[in-house]
Protein backbone atom coordinates (compact mmCIF):
# COMPACT_ATOMS: atom_id res chain seq x y z
CA UNK A 1 0.00 0.00 0.00
CA UNK A 2 2.57 2.13 0.96
CA UNK A 3 2.13 3.49 -3.30
CA UNK A 4 -0.07 5.67 -3.02
CA UNK A 5 1.12 8.97 -1.93
CA UNK A 6 -2.56 10.23 -0.89
CA UNK A 7 -5.29 8.49 0.86
CA UNK A 8 -8.51 10.77 1.03
CA UNK A 9 -11.24 9.10 3.35
CA UNK A 10 -14.65 10.11 2.01
CA UNK A 11 -16.88 10.01 5.33
CA UNK A 12 -18.39 13.03 7.00
CA UNK A 13 -16.20 15.15 9.53
CA UNK A 14 -17.56 13.84 12.61
CA UNK A 15 -16.93 10.06 11.31
CA UNK A 16 -13.42 10.89 10.36
CA UNK A 17 -12.61 12.90 13.94
CA UNK A 18 -13.63 9.10 15.55
CA UNK A 19 -10.99 7.77 13.84
CA UNK A 20 -8.95 7.87 10.68
CA UNK A 21 -5.62 6.43 8.60
CA UNK A 22 -2.46 8.46 9.69
CA UNK A 23 -2.12 11.36 6.87
CA UNK A 24 -4.83 10.73 5.34
CA UNK A 25 -6.94 13.57 4.08
CA UNK A 26 -10.84 14.18 4.83
CA UNK A 27 -13.12 15.34 2.11
CA UNK A 28 -16.83 13.95 2.38
CA UNK A 29 -18.51 12.37 -0.40
CA UNK A 30 -20.68 15.20 -0.33
CA UNK A 31 -18.18 17.80 -0.84
CA UNK A 32 -16.37 16.11 -2.81
CA UNK A 33 -17.87 17.42 -6.49
CA UNK A 34 -17.23 20.76 -5.48
CA UNK A 35 -13.22 19.91 -4.70
CA UNK A 36 -12.36 18.15 -7.97
CA UNK A 37 -9.59 20.44 -9.52
CA UNK A 38 -8.46 19.86 -5.75
CA UNK A 39 -8.09 16.23 -6.02
CA UNK A 40 -7.07 16.15 -9.68
CA UNK A 41 -3.77 17.95 -8.68
CA UNK A 42 -3.07 15.79 -5.66
CA UNK A 43 -0.07 13.38 -6.36
CA UNK A 44 -1.60 10.14 -7.84
CA UNK A 45 -2.32 7.18 -7.37
CA UNK A 46 -5.27 8.35 -5.10
CA UNK A 47 -6.43 5.42 -2.81
CA UNK A 48 -10.11 6.37 -1.41
CA UNK A 49 -11.46 5.03 1.54
CA UNK A 50 -14.41 5.43 3.73
CA UNK A 51 -16.28 3.52 6.68
CA UNK A 52 -17.47 -0.07 4.23
CA UNK A 53 -16.30 0.89 0.99
CA UNK A 54 -19.60 1.95 -0.86
CA UNK A 55 -18.54 5.61 -0.60
CA UNK A 56 -14.88 5.53 -1.59
CA UNK A 57 -16.49 3.36 -4.27
CA UNK A 58 -18.63 5.85 -5.72
CA UNK A 59 -15.70 8.56 -5.51
CA UNK A 60 -13.73 6.29 -7.41
CA UNK A 61 -15.61 5.43 -10.25
CA UNK A 62 -16.37 8.93 -10.72
CA UNK A 63 -12.62 9.96 -10.34
CA UNK A 64 -11.33 6.76 -12.62
CA UNK A 65 -14.20 8.48 -15.34
CA UNK A 66 -12.48 12.05 -15.42
CA UNK A 67 -8.63 10.44 -15.73
CA UNK A 68 -7.67 9.99 -12.18
CA UNK A 69 -5.29 7.36 -11.53
CA UNK A 70 -7.27 6.11 -7.99
CA UNK A 71 -8.29 3.13 -6.69
CA UNK A 72 -10.97 2.15 -3.89
CA UNK A 73 -9.34 0.93 -0.55
CA UNK A 74 -12.70 0.03 1.25
CA UNK A 75 -12.37 0.42 4.87
CA UNK A 76 -10.38 2.82 6.76
CA UNK A 77 -9.42 0.49 9.42
CA UNK A 78 -8.86 -2.05 6.24
CA UNK A 79 -6.73 0.11 4.90
CA UNK A 80 -4.76 1.56 8.30
CA UNK A 81 -4.02 -2.00 8.83
CA UNK A 82 -2.15 -2.75 5.28
CA UNK A 83 -0.11 0.38 6.08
Amino acid sequence: MSDFPTIIDVRTHAEFAGGHVAGSINIPLQEIGNRIEEVQAMPQPILFCCASGMRSGQATQYFKSIGVDCENGGGWMEVNGRM
